[in-house]
């Protein structure tokens, strides 16, 4: 895990890394599990310790851990017009060698939506966090996000749209109570000065949205998990394209955030179901088959550097001490 994460991408990290690993019958481990977030209300098991290695947060590293010979990472593909992160399902990372360390986003619920009985185990919220003073069939929670979104124009979702939004949930109850949960206390009341606005900490903001019965979120990784696996939820709103719900001209950033069972909202106010959203991406990316080549070619390229290293580790194991006195001479073994 790194300190640049946040909450919501070190659980897609975390879920993701475990599932493929039981998936292949393979042990797993955390690299820095210290740096995990949300230590005091779910109890993670962080599987084997993982021993040395460093580089840069995200990778690729620069030395790989004790025992591990390969690197990773989930391909990247990068809208070539504004540089957005568009990428997709990545069938190779689901197909990598065991004693590999990964990276990447690894938001696809599909790298692990089969899984999801176990996931609600392993993610369970100790009891004695749990609440559920906002989940009712009166009550909408709203996760707004602020902090550093609110600086990226292109990223901070508009009053519009929760506006929109809560106009949509009062079609469904007109008698809905609207509570907003957020990081950011003092930009959410701009947006939403008469409805009570609640910042309490990581655990109860995460369980207050995992508990709801109705949800309006933001773009933002945070909810993510908790509204996936909640067993309340009755009608999810989320901003079409996610993360490219103000620019976006047909793509999703990622390629990959459209959740199935959820109800997506346009700029217009207009929603859309799963399957809809799904139909019409496919039509973008057949309109614009450029757009979806892969760029992180660097990503392979250690990897394949780390195969020639385990590969000259395992014929030196091989050979005897006179021979290969004998070879380093020539070569280095």
């Amino acid at each position: 895990m790194y300190n640049g994460q946040g909450f919501g991408n070190q659980l897609f990290c975390y879920v993701a890394t475990r599932t493929i690993a039981l998936d292949k019958g393979y042990d797993f481990g955390i690299m820095h599990p210290e740096k995990f977030k949300g230590t005091d209300f779910l109890n993670l098991d962080f599987g084997k310790k993982v021993l040395g290695g460093k580089g840069p947060e995200g990778g690729p590293p620069k030395k790989l851990p004790e025992e591990i010979n390969y690197y990773y990472r989930e391909k990247k593909m990068i809208h070539p017009v504004n540089g957005s992160d568009i990428r997709l399902y990545d069938k190779d990372l689901v197909s990598v060698f065991p004693n590999t360390k990964i990276d990447g986003m690894m938001q696809d619920e599909k790298y692990f939506e089969h899984r999801k009985n176990e996931i609600k185990e392993w993610l369970k919220v100790k009891d004695e966090f749990d609440c559920y003073d906002y989940s009712n069939e009166n009550t909408c929670v709203i996760n707004f996000r602020g902090g550093e979104y609110a600086r990226h124009k292109d990223l901070y979702l508009s009053k519009k749209y929760w506006e929109d939004a809560v106009n949509n949930m009062l079609k469904i109850n007109t008698n809905f109570k609207f509570v907003v949960i957020t990081d950011d206390t003092y930009e959410a009341k701009k947006f939403f000065p008469n409805y009570d606005v609640f910042h309490f900490n990581i655990a109860k903001d995460y369980i207050v949205i995992k508990n709801a019965h109705y949800l309006i979120l933001s773009n933002s990784s945070f909810a993510w998990f908790s509204a996936w696996l909640s067993e309340n939820l009755k009608y999810c709103i989320a901003p079409k394209y996610w993360a490219g719900h103000n620019v976006s001209d047909g793509y999703w950033i990622c390629g990959y955030n459209i959740t199935k069972g959820w109800v997506y909202q346009d700029r217009d106010g207009k929603l859309s179901d799963y399957a809809t959203c799904i139909r019409e991406f496919e039509e973008y990316k057949k309109n614009y088959p450029d757009y979806f080549q892969t760029k992180d070619s660097q990503a392979r390229q250690f990897k394949d550097r780390n195969i020639l290293l385990f590969l000259k580790k395992k014929i030196g194991s091989m050979l005897s001490l006179k021979t290969k006195n004998f070879i380093s001479r020539f070569i280095k073994i």
